[in-house]
């Protein structure tokens, strides 16, 4: 059996970590010497005011279906996409025969009504009718008034007429088409009369950190130009079925709004007006990072490295916001950390 010297498996050892790239012999030193040299950042915890990105459309509030409250054949629909209205204008009809029948029909059961009721209370002043009578026949007038006042109301709604000023954005139907009660013939807009709004989704957890009032910069996304300012009115109470996203709705407040259409897509950034504690790490030192946790290296004398779990608060372009877990530490670890273990001896790199 051959024996080797000492000398020589050191000087084999020597001549394999030469053989090495920088990072292995880096990796071999390290090993040989249980020390590891990091590079550290000092903590400071700071009042931060986070922001949200969100994407959306434009929009008014008074953006309006509207439909004919009862089913029919429609008769004429006097407008186009685009074209301007004025309040009050007749904008679509329905063939009135059907509803023009039934209003009759009213019309005739409560004259019915009046010469029974009529009858009745004259025989009864003669004795020769009882109360109940009398009374029945009272009750059929005013059930026969009802459905005459009824009648008289759908006749009222077998037009459509502009709620405000606006504009059509879609046109729905068209004359000869058969529609049920509700059905949306005409989407209109007041077109920006009541202030432009844009509607974004968000995550719930950007909707949790949204507050009403919370200023905010929009921008198109059709043309350049200066963002404009903006405020968040509302946000909806409920998920959007269709997008999976919540809804929030934020108000332009500007001297001079671009020109804007109502479905053109615009970007607001927010600026949450909660401000909160926390610390702006780099991406590299957080380790194993899963559901809001995650872990980092430490050292309190720089002489050390000590692992210890975080909170994870949001996450930004180039950092982390962690919100728990470095209350008593002095300096992150920020380089060297997937060669740590809790424990291990370190060299601060300048």
């Amino acid at each position: 059996m051959n024996k080797l010297s000492y000398p020589t498996i050191g000087f084999s050892l020597l001549l394999a970590v030469s053989a090495c790239g920088p990072e292995k012999r880096e990796n071999a030193v390290m090993q040989a010497t249980d020390t590891i040299p990091v590079t550290l950042m000092p903590l400071e915890s700071t009042d931060t005011t986070a922001t949200v990105t969100a994407t959306g459309t434009f929009t008014t509030d008074d953006e309006t279906a509207l439909a004919f409250k009862n089913g029919g054949i429609i008769q004429q629909v006097h407008v186009r996409e685009g074209d301007a209205f004025k309040k009050g204008q007749l904008l679509a009809s329905l063939e009135p025969t059907e509803i023009n029948t039934a209003v009759r029909q009213s019309q005739l059961a409560l004259e019915k009504a009046e010469r029974d009721y009529n009858r009745a209370r004259q025989l009864y002043l003669d004795s020769v009718a009882t109360l109940e009578q009398m009374e029945n026949a009272r009750t059929a007038l005013d059930a026969a008034k009802q459905d005459a006042e009824r009648a008289g109301y759908n006749l009222r709604h077998t037009a459509i007429r502009a709620p405000f000023d606006g504009y059509v954005l879609r046109r729905a139907a068209n004359a000869g088409q058969v529609v049920g009660p509700g059905t949306p013939v005409l989407m209109v807009s007041g077109a920006g009369h009541n202030g432009w709004l844009l509607r974004a989704g968000v995550s719930d957890t950007q909707w949790a950190a949204i507050g009403v009032g919370d200023s905010a910069a929009v921008s198109r996304d059709a043309a350049g130009g200066a963002p404009v300012p903006a405020v968040v009115q509302r946000k909806s109470e409920g998920i959007d079925p269709e997008s999976g996203t919540f809804t929030i709705y934020l108000t332009l407040a500007g001297p001079d709004l671009p020109s804007l259409a109502s479905g053109m897509f615009g970007r607001a950034t927010i600026r949450l007006s909660a401000k909160k504690d926390g610390w702006f790490i780099p991406y590299e030192a957080l380790l194993d990072g899963d559901a809001g946790t995650g872990y980092v290296f430490v050292t309190r004398d720089s002489l050390t490295a000590q692992r210890v779990p975080v909170q994870i608060g949001e996450i930004g372009k180039d950092h982390v916001r962690i919100t728990g877990g470095l209350e008593h530490a002095r300096s992150l670890i920020v380089s060297g950390s997937p060669y740590l273990r809790d424990g291990s001896v370190i060299k601060v790199k300048k």
